[in-house]
């Protein structure tokens, strides 16, 4: 498989420890990573790139996930890539927020180990 036609995954994450750790996972497991760290980055590659999966947390600088969450479900170019939120905010209200939004999933971080969230992601795309 070429560089090309790896499944391409966004992670959008402000914690440069925890976006390293998620990245080194997913590119064992053979996916081309890209790395944002605040959300209009995000955006931004989103908008680019056209991943085949976005990883979003939702406390992230300049705009939060939710406003990313948005932005991409109302563009045309990015409205179906699916989103899963992987964020520490676990409340129920968030999650609802989330999910009513337009992402796939919601995961809490510190529920799942990046080996869960490779096999998540393995499962949404059906690969």
């Amino acid at each position: 498989m070429t560089e090309d036609e790896k499944t391409q995954v966004l992670i959008v994450e402000d914690d440069e420890f925890l976006s390293g750790i998620y990245q080194k996972k997913f590119e064992m497991e053979g996916f081309k990573t890209l790395i944002a760290t605040d959300g209009e980055k995000g955006w931004s590659e989103a908008k680019k790139k056209i991943p085949d999966l976005i990883l979003l947390d939702i406390l992230l600088p300049k705009l939060d996930g939710f406003a990313v969450l948005s932005k991409l479900k109302a563009d045309p170019d990015t409205k179906n890539i699916p989103v899963i939120l992987l964020t520490n905010l676990g409340q129920k209200d968030d999650v609802d927020k989330g999910i009513e939004a337009g992402a796939v999933d919601y995961l809490i971080k510190a529920h799942f180990k990046p080996s869960e969230v490779v096999a998540k992601v393995r499962k949404v795309l059906k690969i």
